[in-house]
């Protein structure tokens, strides 16, 4: 199958984060469990998202984190994971990209692979996405 693109947004439903360095060490390593919802080409409300973040300063830094996706891709149903990597800037500008952990499609998803990426823009209450997949 050749490989398509989808796009959409998502916001955010949950985010509880804690610090789990010890207090006054920088820089500071923290973990947050998060709830998205997404719409447009992937549909999946209320996902399971847990991040590894590390504030370089209080308004920069890094994140690591694991998505569970389960809902629809352009109309086939199924559960996916990603993998997700991305830093965050002084302007509160947030910038991502996410690949599929391999073998994590489920249902009409099994064989998906794909890579995505967002940029989240502070104050404002959706992320548009891009998602280049193929299923295999």
């Amino acid at each position: 199958m050749p490989k398509r693109t989808t796009t959409g947004q998502f916001t955010f439903a949950n985010w509880e984060e804690r610090t789990v360095s010890p207090e006054g060490v920088t820089p500071k390593l923290a973990h947050a469990s998060v709830v998205n919802s997404f719409t447009g080409g992937i549909e999946a409300a209320g996902t399971t998202c847990e991040y590894s973040i590390v504030y370089v300063t209080e308004k920069t830094g890094t994140y690591t984190g694991m998505e569970l996706l389960a809902g629809s891709l352009d109309g086939r149903t199924g559960t996916f994971a990603v993998e997700e990597r991305g830093a965050f800037h002084p302007d509160g500008t947030v910038e991502c990209t996410f690949e599929v952990v391999p073998g994590s499609g489920t249902g009409e998803l099994t064989g998906l692979s794909g890579t995505g990426t967002f940029l989240a823009r502070h104050g404002e209450p959706s992320v548009p996405y891009t998602f280049v997949y193929e299923l295999g």
